[in-house]
C-alpha cells in the first residue's frame, strides 16, 4: 500500500472502491489527523489524513481491501474545561464503522486522562475499525413489498428471543443466524408476520460494573456506534442479510 492521497470528504467512514479505501473524519478542533492501519500481528503503520474541507478530514488509501483494521489518533488542544481532551497516545474507533473488532472494555489504558492527560497507548487493547464493502448478494431474492394495510411488525430483542430456545441449536442461540433457523422462521409465519424489527442491534459497551461481574447488558441502550450493528449478535451482512432472504420465502419480509 502506498502513502495516502488526497481523497474525497464524502460519504463519511471508510468506503472501499475496488481499487482502494477513502477515509474521512469529521473534527472542527483537531490540528492532525493520523489513519492507523494494523495488519494481522497487530503491527500498526500511521498516515497523515492530508486532505481537510471544512471541519472534515479525509484521505484515500490505494490498495487497501475490506478487512483492514484501522483507527484514529487525533492531535489537538488539551483543554478539559472547554470540552477538548485531544490525546494522539488514546486510538479512537471511526464514528461511522460499520464493523468493530473487539469489545469495549473498562480497561485503564482506554481511559484518557481527567485533569491531565494519560500518554500510555491503547493501541494494544483498543477496539479497531474494520473496513467493510457495500456489496451484498442477494441472489434472486426481492423485497415482496407487503401493502402497509396488510403489514404486521413483529418486535424482537435478537438475544432475548432466541437466546433459551429449546429447539435452536446452542451455538447460534442469541445471534442473528438463529432469526433464520426454520424454527424461528415457521414460527414467524405462523403467526403472521411480515417484517420483524429488531431492538436494539447497535454496537454497545456494557457499564463497567457489569463487565467487572462478567455479564452483558442486555437492553444497549447506550450505544457507541449508531451505523454498525453489534458484533457480539454475530456478522449483520453475512448472518443478518441472510435472515431477512430466508424470512423472505416465508413470508417475513424485512429486517430494521
Amino acid at each position: 500500500m502506498t502513502q495516502l492521497a488526497i481523497g474525497e470528504a464524502t460519504p463519511h467512514g471508510a468506503t472501499y472502491d475496488g481499487h482502494g479505501v477513502n477515509f474521512t473524519l469529521f473534527s472542527a478542533h483537531a490540528e492532525r489527523v493520523e489513519l492507523c492501519v494494523f495488519d494481522s500481528r497487530g503491527n500498526e503503520r500511521r498516515y497523515d489524513l492530508p486532505g481537510r474541507r471544512g471541519d472534515v478530514w479525509h484521505g484515500y488509501l490505494a490498495g487497501a481491501r475490506p478487512g483492514l483494521r484501522y483507527g484514529y489518533r487525533v492531535h489537538g488542544p488539551w483543554q478539559p474545561a472547554q470540552g477538548h481532551r485531544f490525546n494522539p497516545a488514546k486510538l479512537l474507533l471511526d464514528p461511522y464503522a460499520r464493523r468493530v473488532e473487539g469489545e469495549l472494555k473498562d480497561h485503564p489504558l482506554l481511559h484518557g486522562g481527567h485533569d491531565e492527560p494519560d500518554y500510555r497507548d491503547n493501541a494494544a487493547v483498543a477496539p479497531k475499525s474494520v473496513v467493510i464493502s457495500d456489496h451484498y448478494d442477494w441472489e434472486d431474492d426481492a423485497a415482496p413489498r407487503t401493502p402497509w394495510g396488510k403489514t404486521v411488525i413483529y418486535e424482537a430483542h435478537v438475544k432475548g428471543l432466541t437466546y433459551l430456545h429449546p429447539e435452536l441449536p446452542q451455538e447460534i442461540r442469541g445471534t442473528y443466524k438463529a432469526l433464520g433457523h426454520p424454527v424461528m422462521v415457521a414460527y414467524f409465519k405462523q403467526l403472521g408476520i411480515t417484517a420483524l424489527e429488531l431492538l436494539p442491534v447497535a454496537q454497545f459497551a456494557s457499564e463497567p460494573r457489569l463487565q467487572r461481574m462478567g455479564l452483558d447488558q442486555l437492553l444497549g441502550l447506550q450505544p457507541d456506534g449508531d451505523v454498525r450493528a453489534a458484533s457480539r449478535l454475530g456478522q449483520f451482512a453475512r448472518d443478518g442479510a441472510g435472515r431477512v432472504s430466508r424470512c423472505g420465502e416465508s413470508a417475513a419480509s424485512r429486517g430494521d
